[in-house]
């Protein structure tokens, strides 16, 4: 048992000591290591600007409907009023309805 011990107090005691060790040496340098270059945060799109990008996607399809939801996310109501703006879409109930009425505001959009 004080083997165990004793064996096990060594490997610990050594780790810690190369923990601490120098550096390695390039020359008479240390060996430095490089990071890679991490692009700059890119500047966070508008709504606007990504409503746009689903334009991008056929039209008629779930998959623009997708897009449009993962910018403003659906809301439903049972009774939804006409929309007055891209956001009052949410509210729309029906997937066909609400993806003509994002259609009609982000067609109109100005472009970025």
């Amino acid at each position: 048992m004080k083997r165990i011990t004793l064996s096990l107090a060594v490997a610990l005691i050594s780790t810690a000591a190369l923990a601490q060790a120098a550096p390695p040496m390039v020359g008479d340098r240390p060996l430095v290591q490089v990071k890679p270059h991490t692009m700059a945060a890119a500047k966070p799109q508008s709504a606007a600007v990504r409503l746009q990008a689903c334009l991008e996607i056929e039209d008629g399809t779930k998959e623009r409907l997708n897009c449009y939801d993962a910018v403003i996310p659906p809301a439903p109501k049972p009774k939804a009023i006409k929309a007055k703006t891209v956001a009052d879409c949410k509210f729309t109930k029906e997937e066909d309805e609400r993806l003509a009425c994002f259609n009609g505001f982000v067609e109109k959009l100005p472009k970025s």
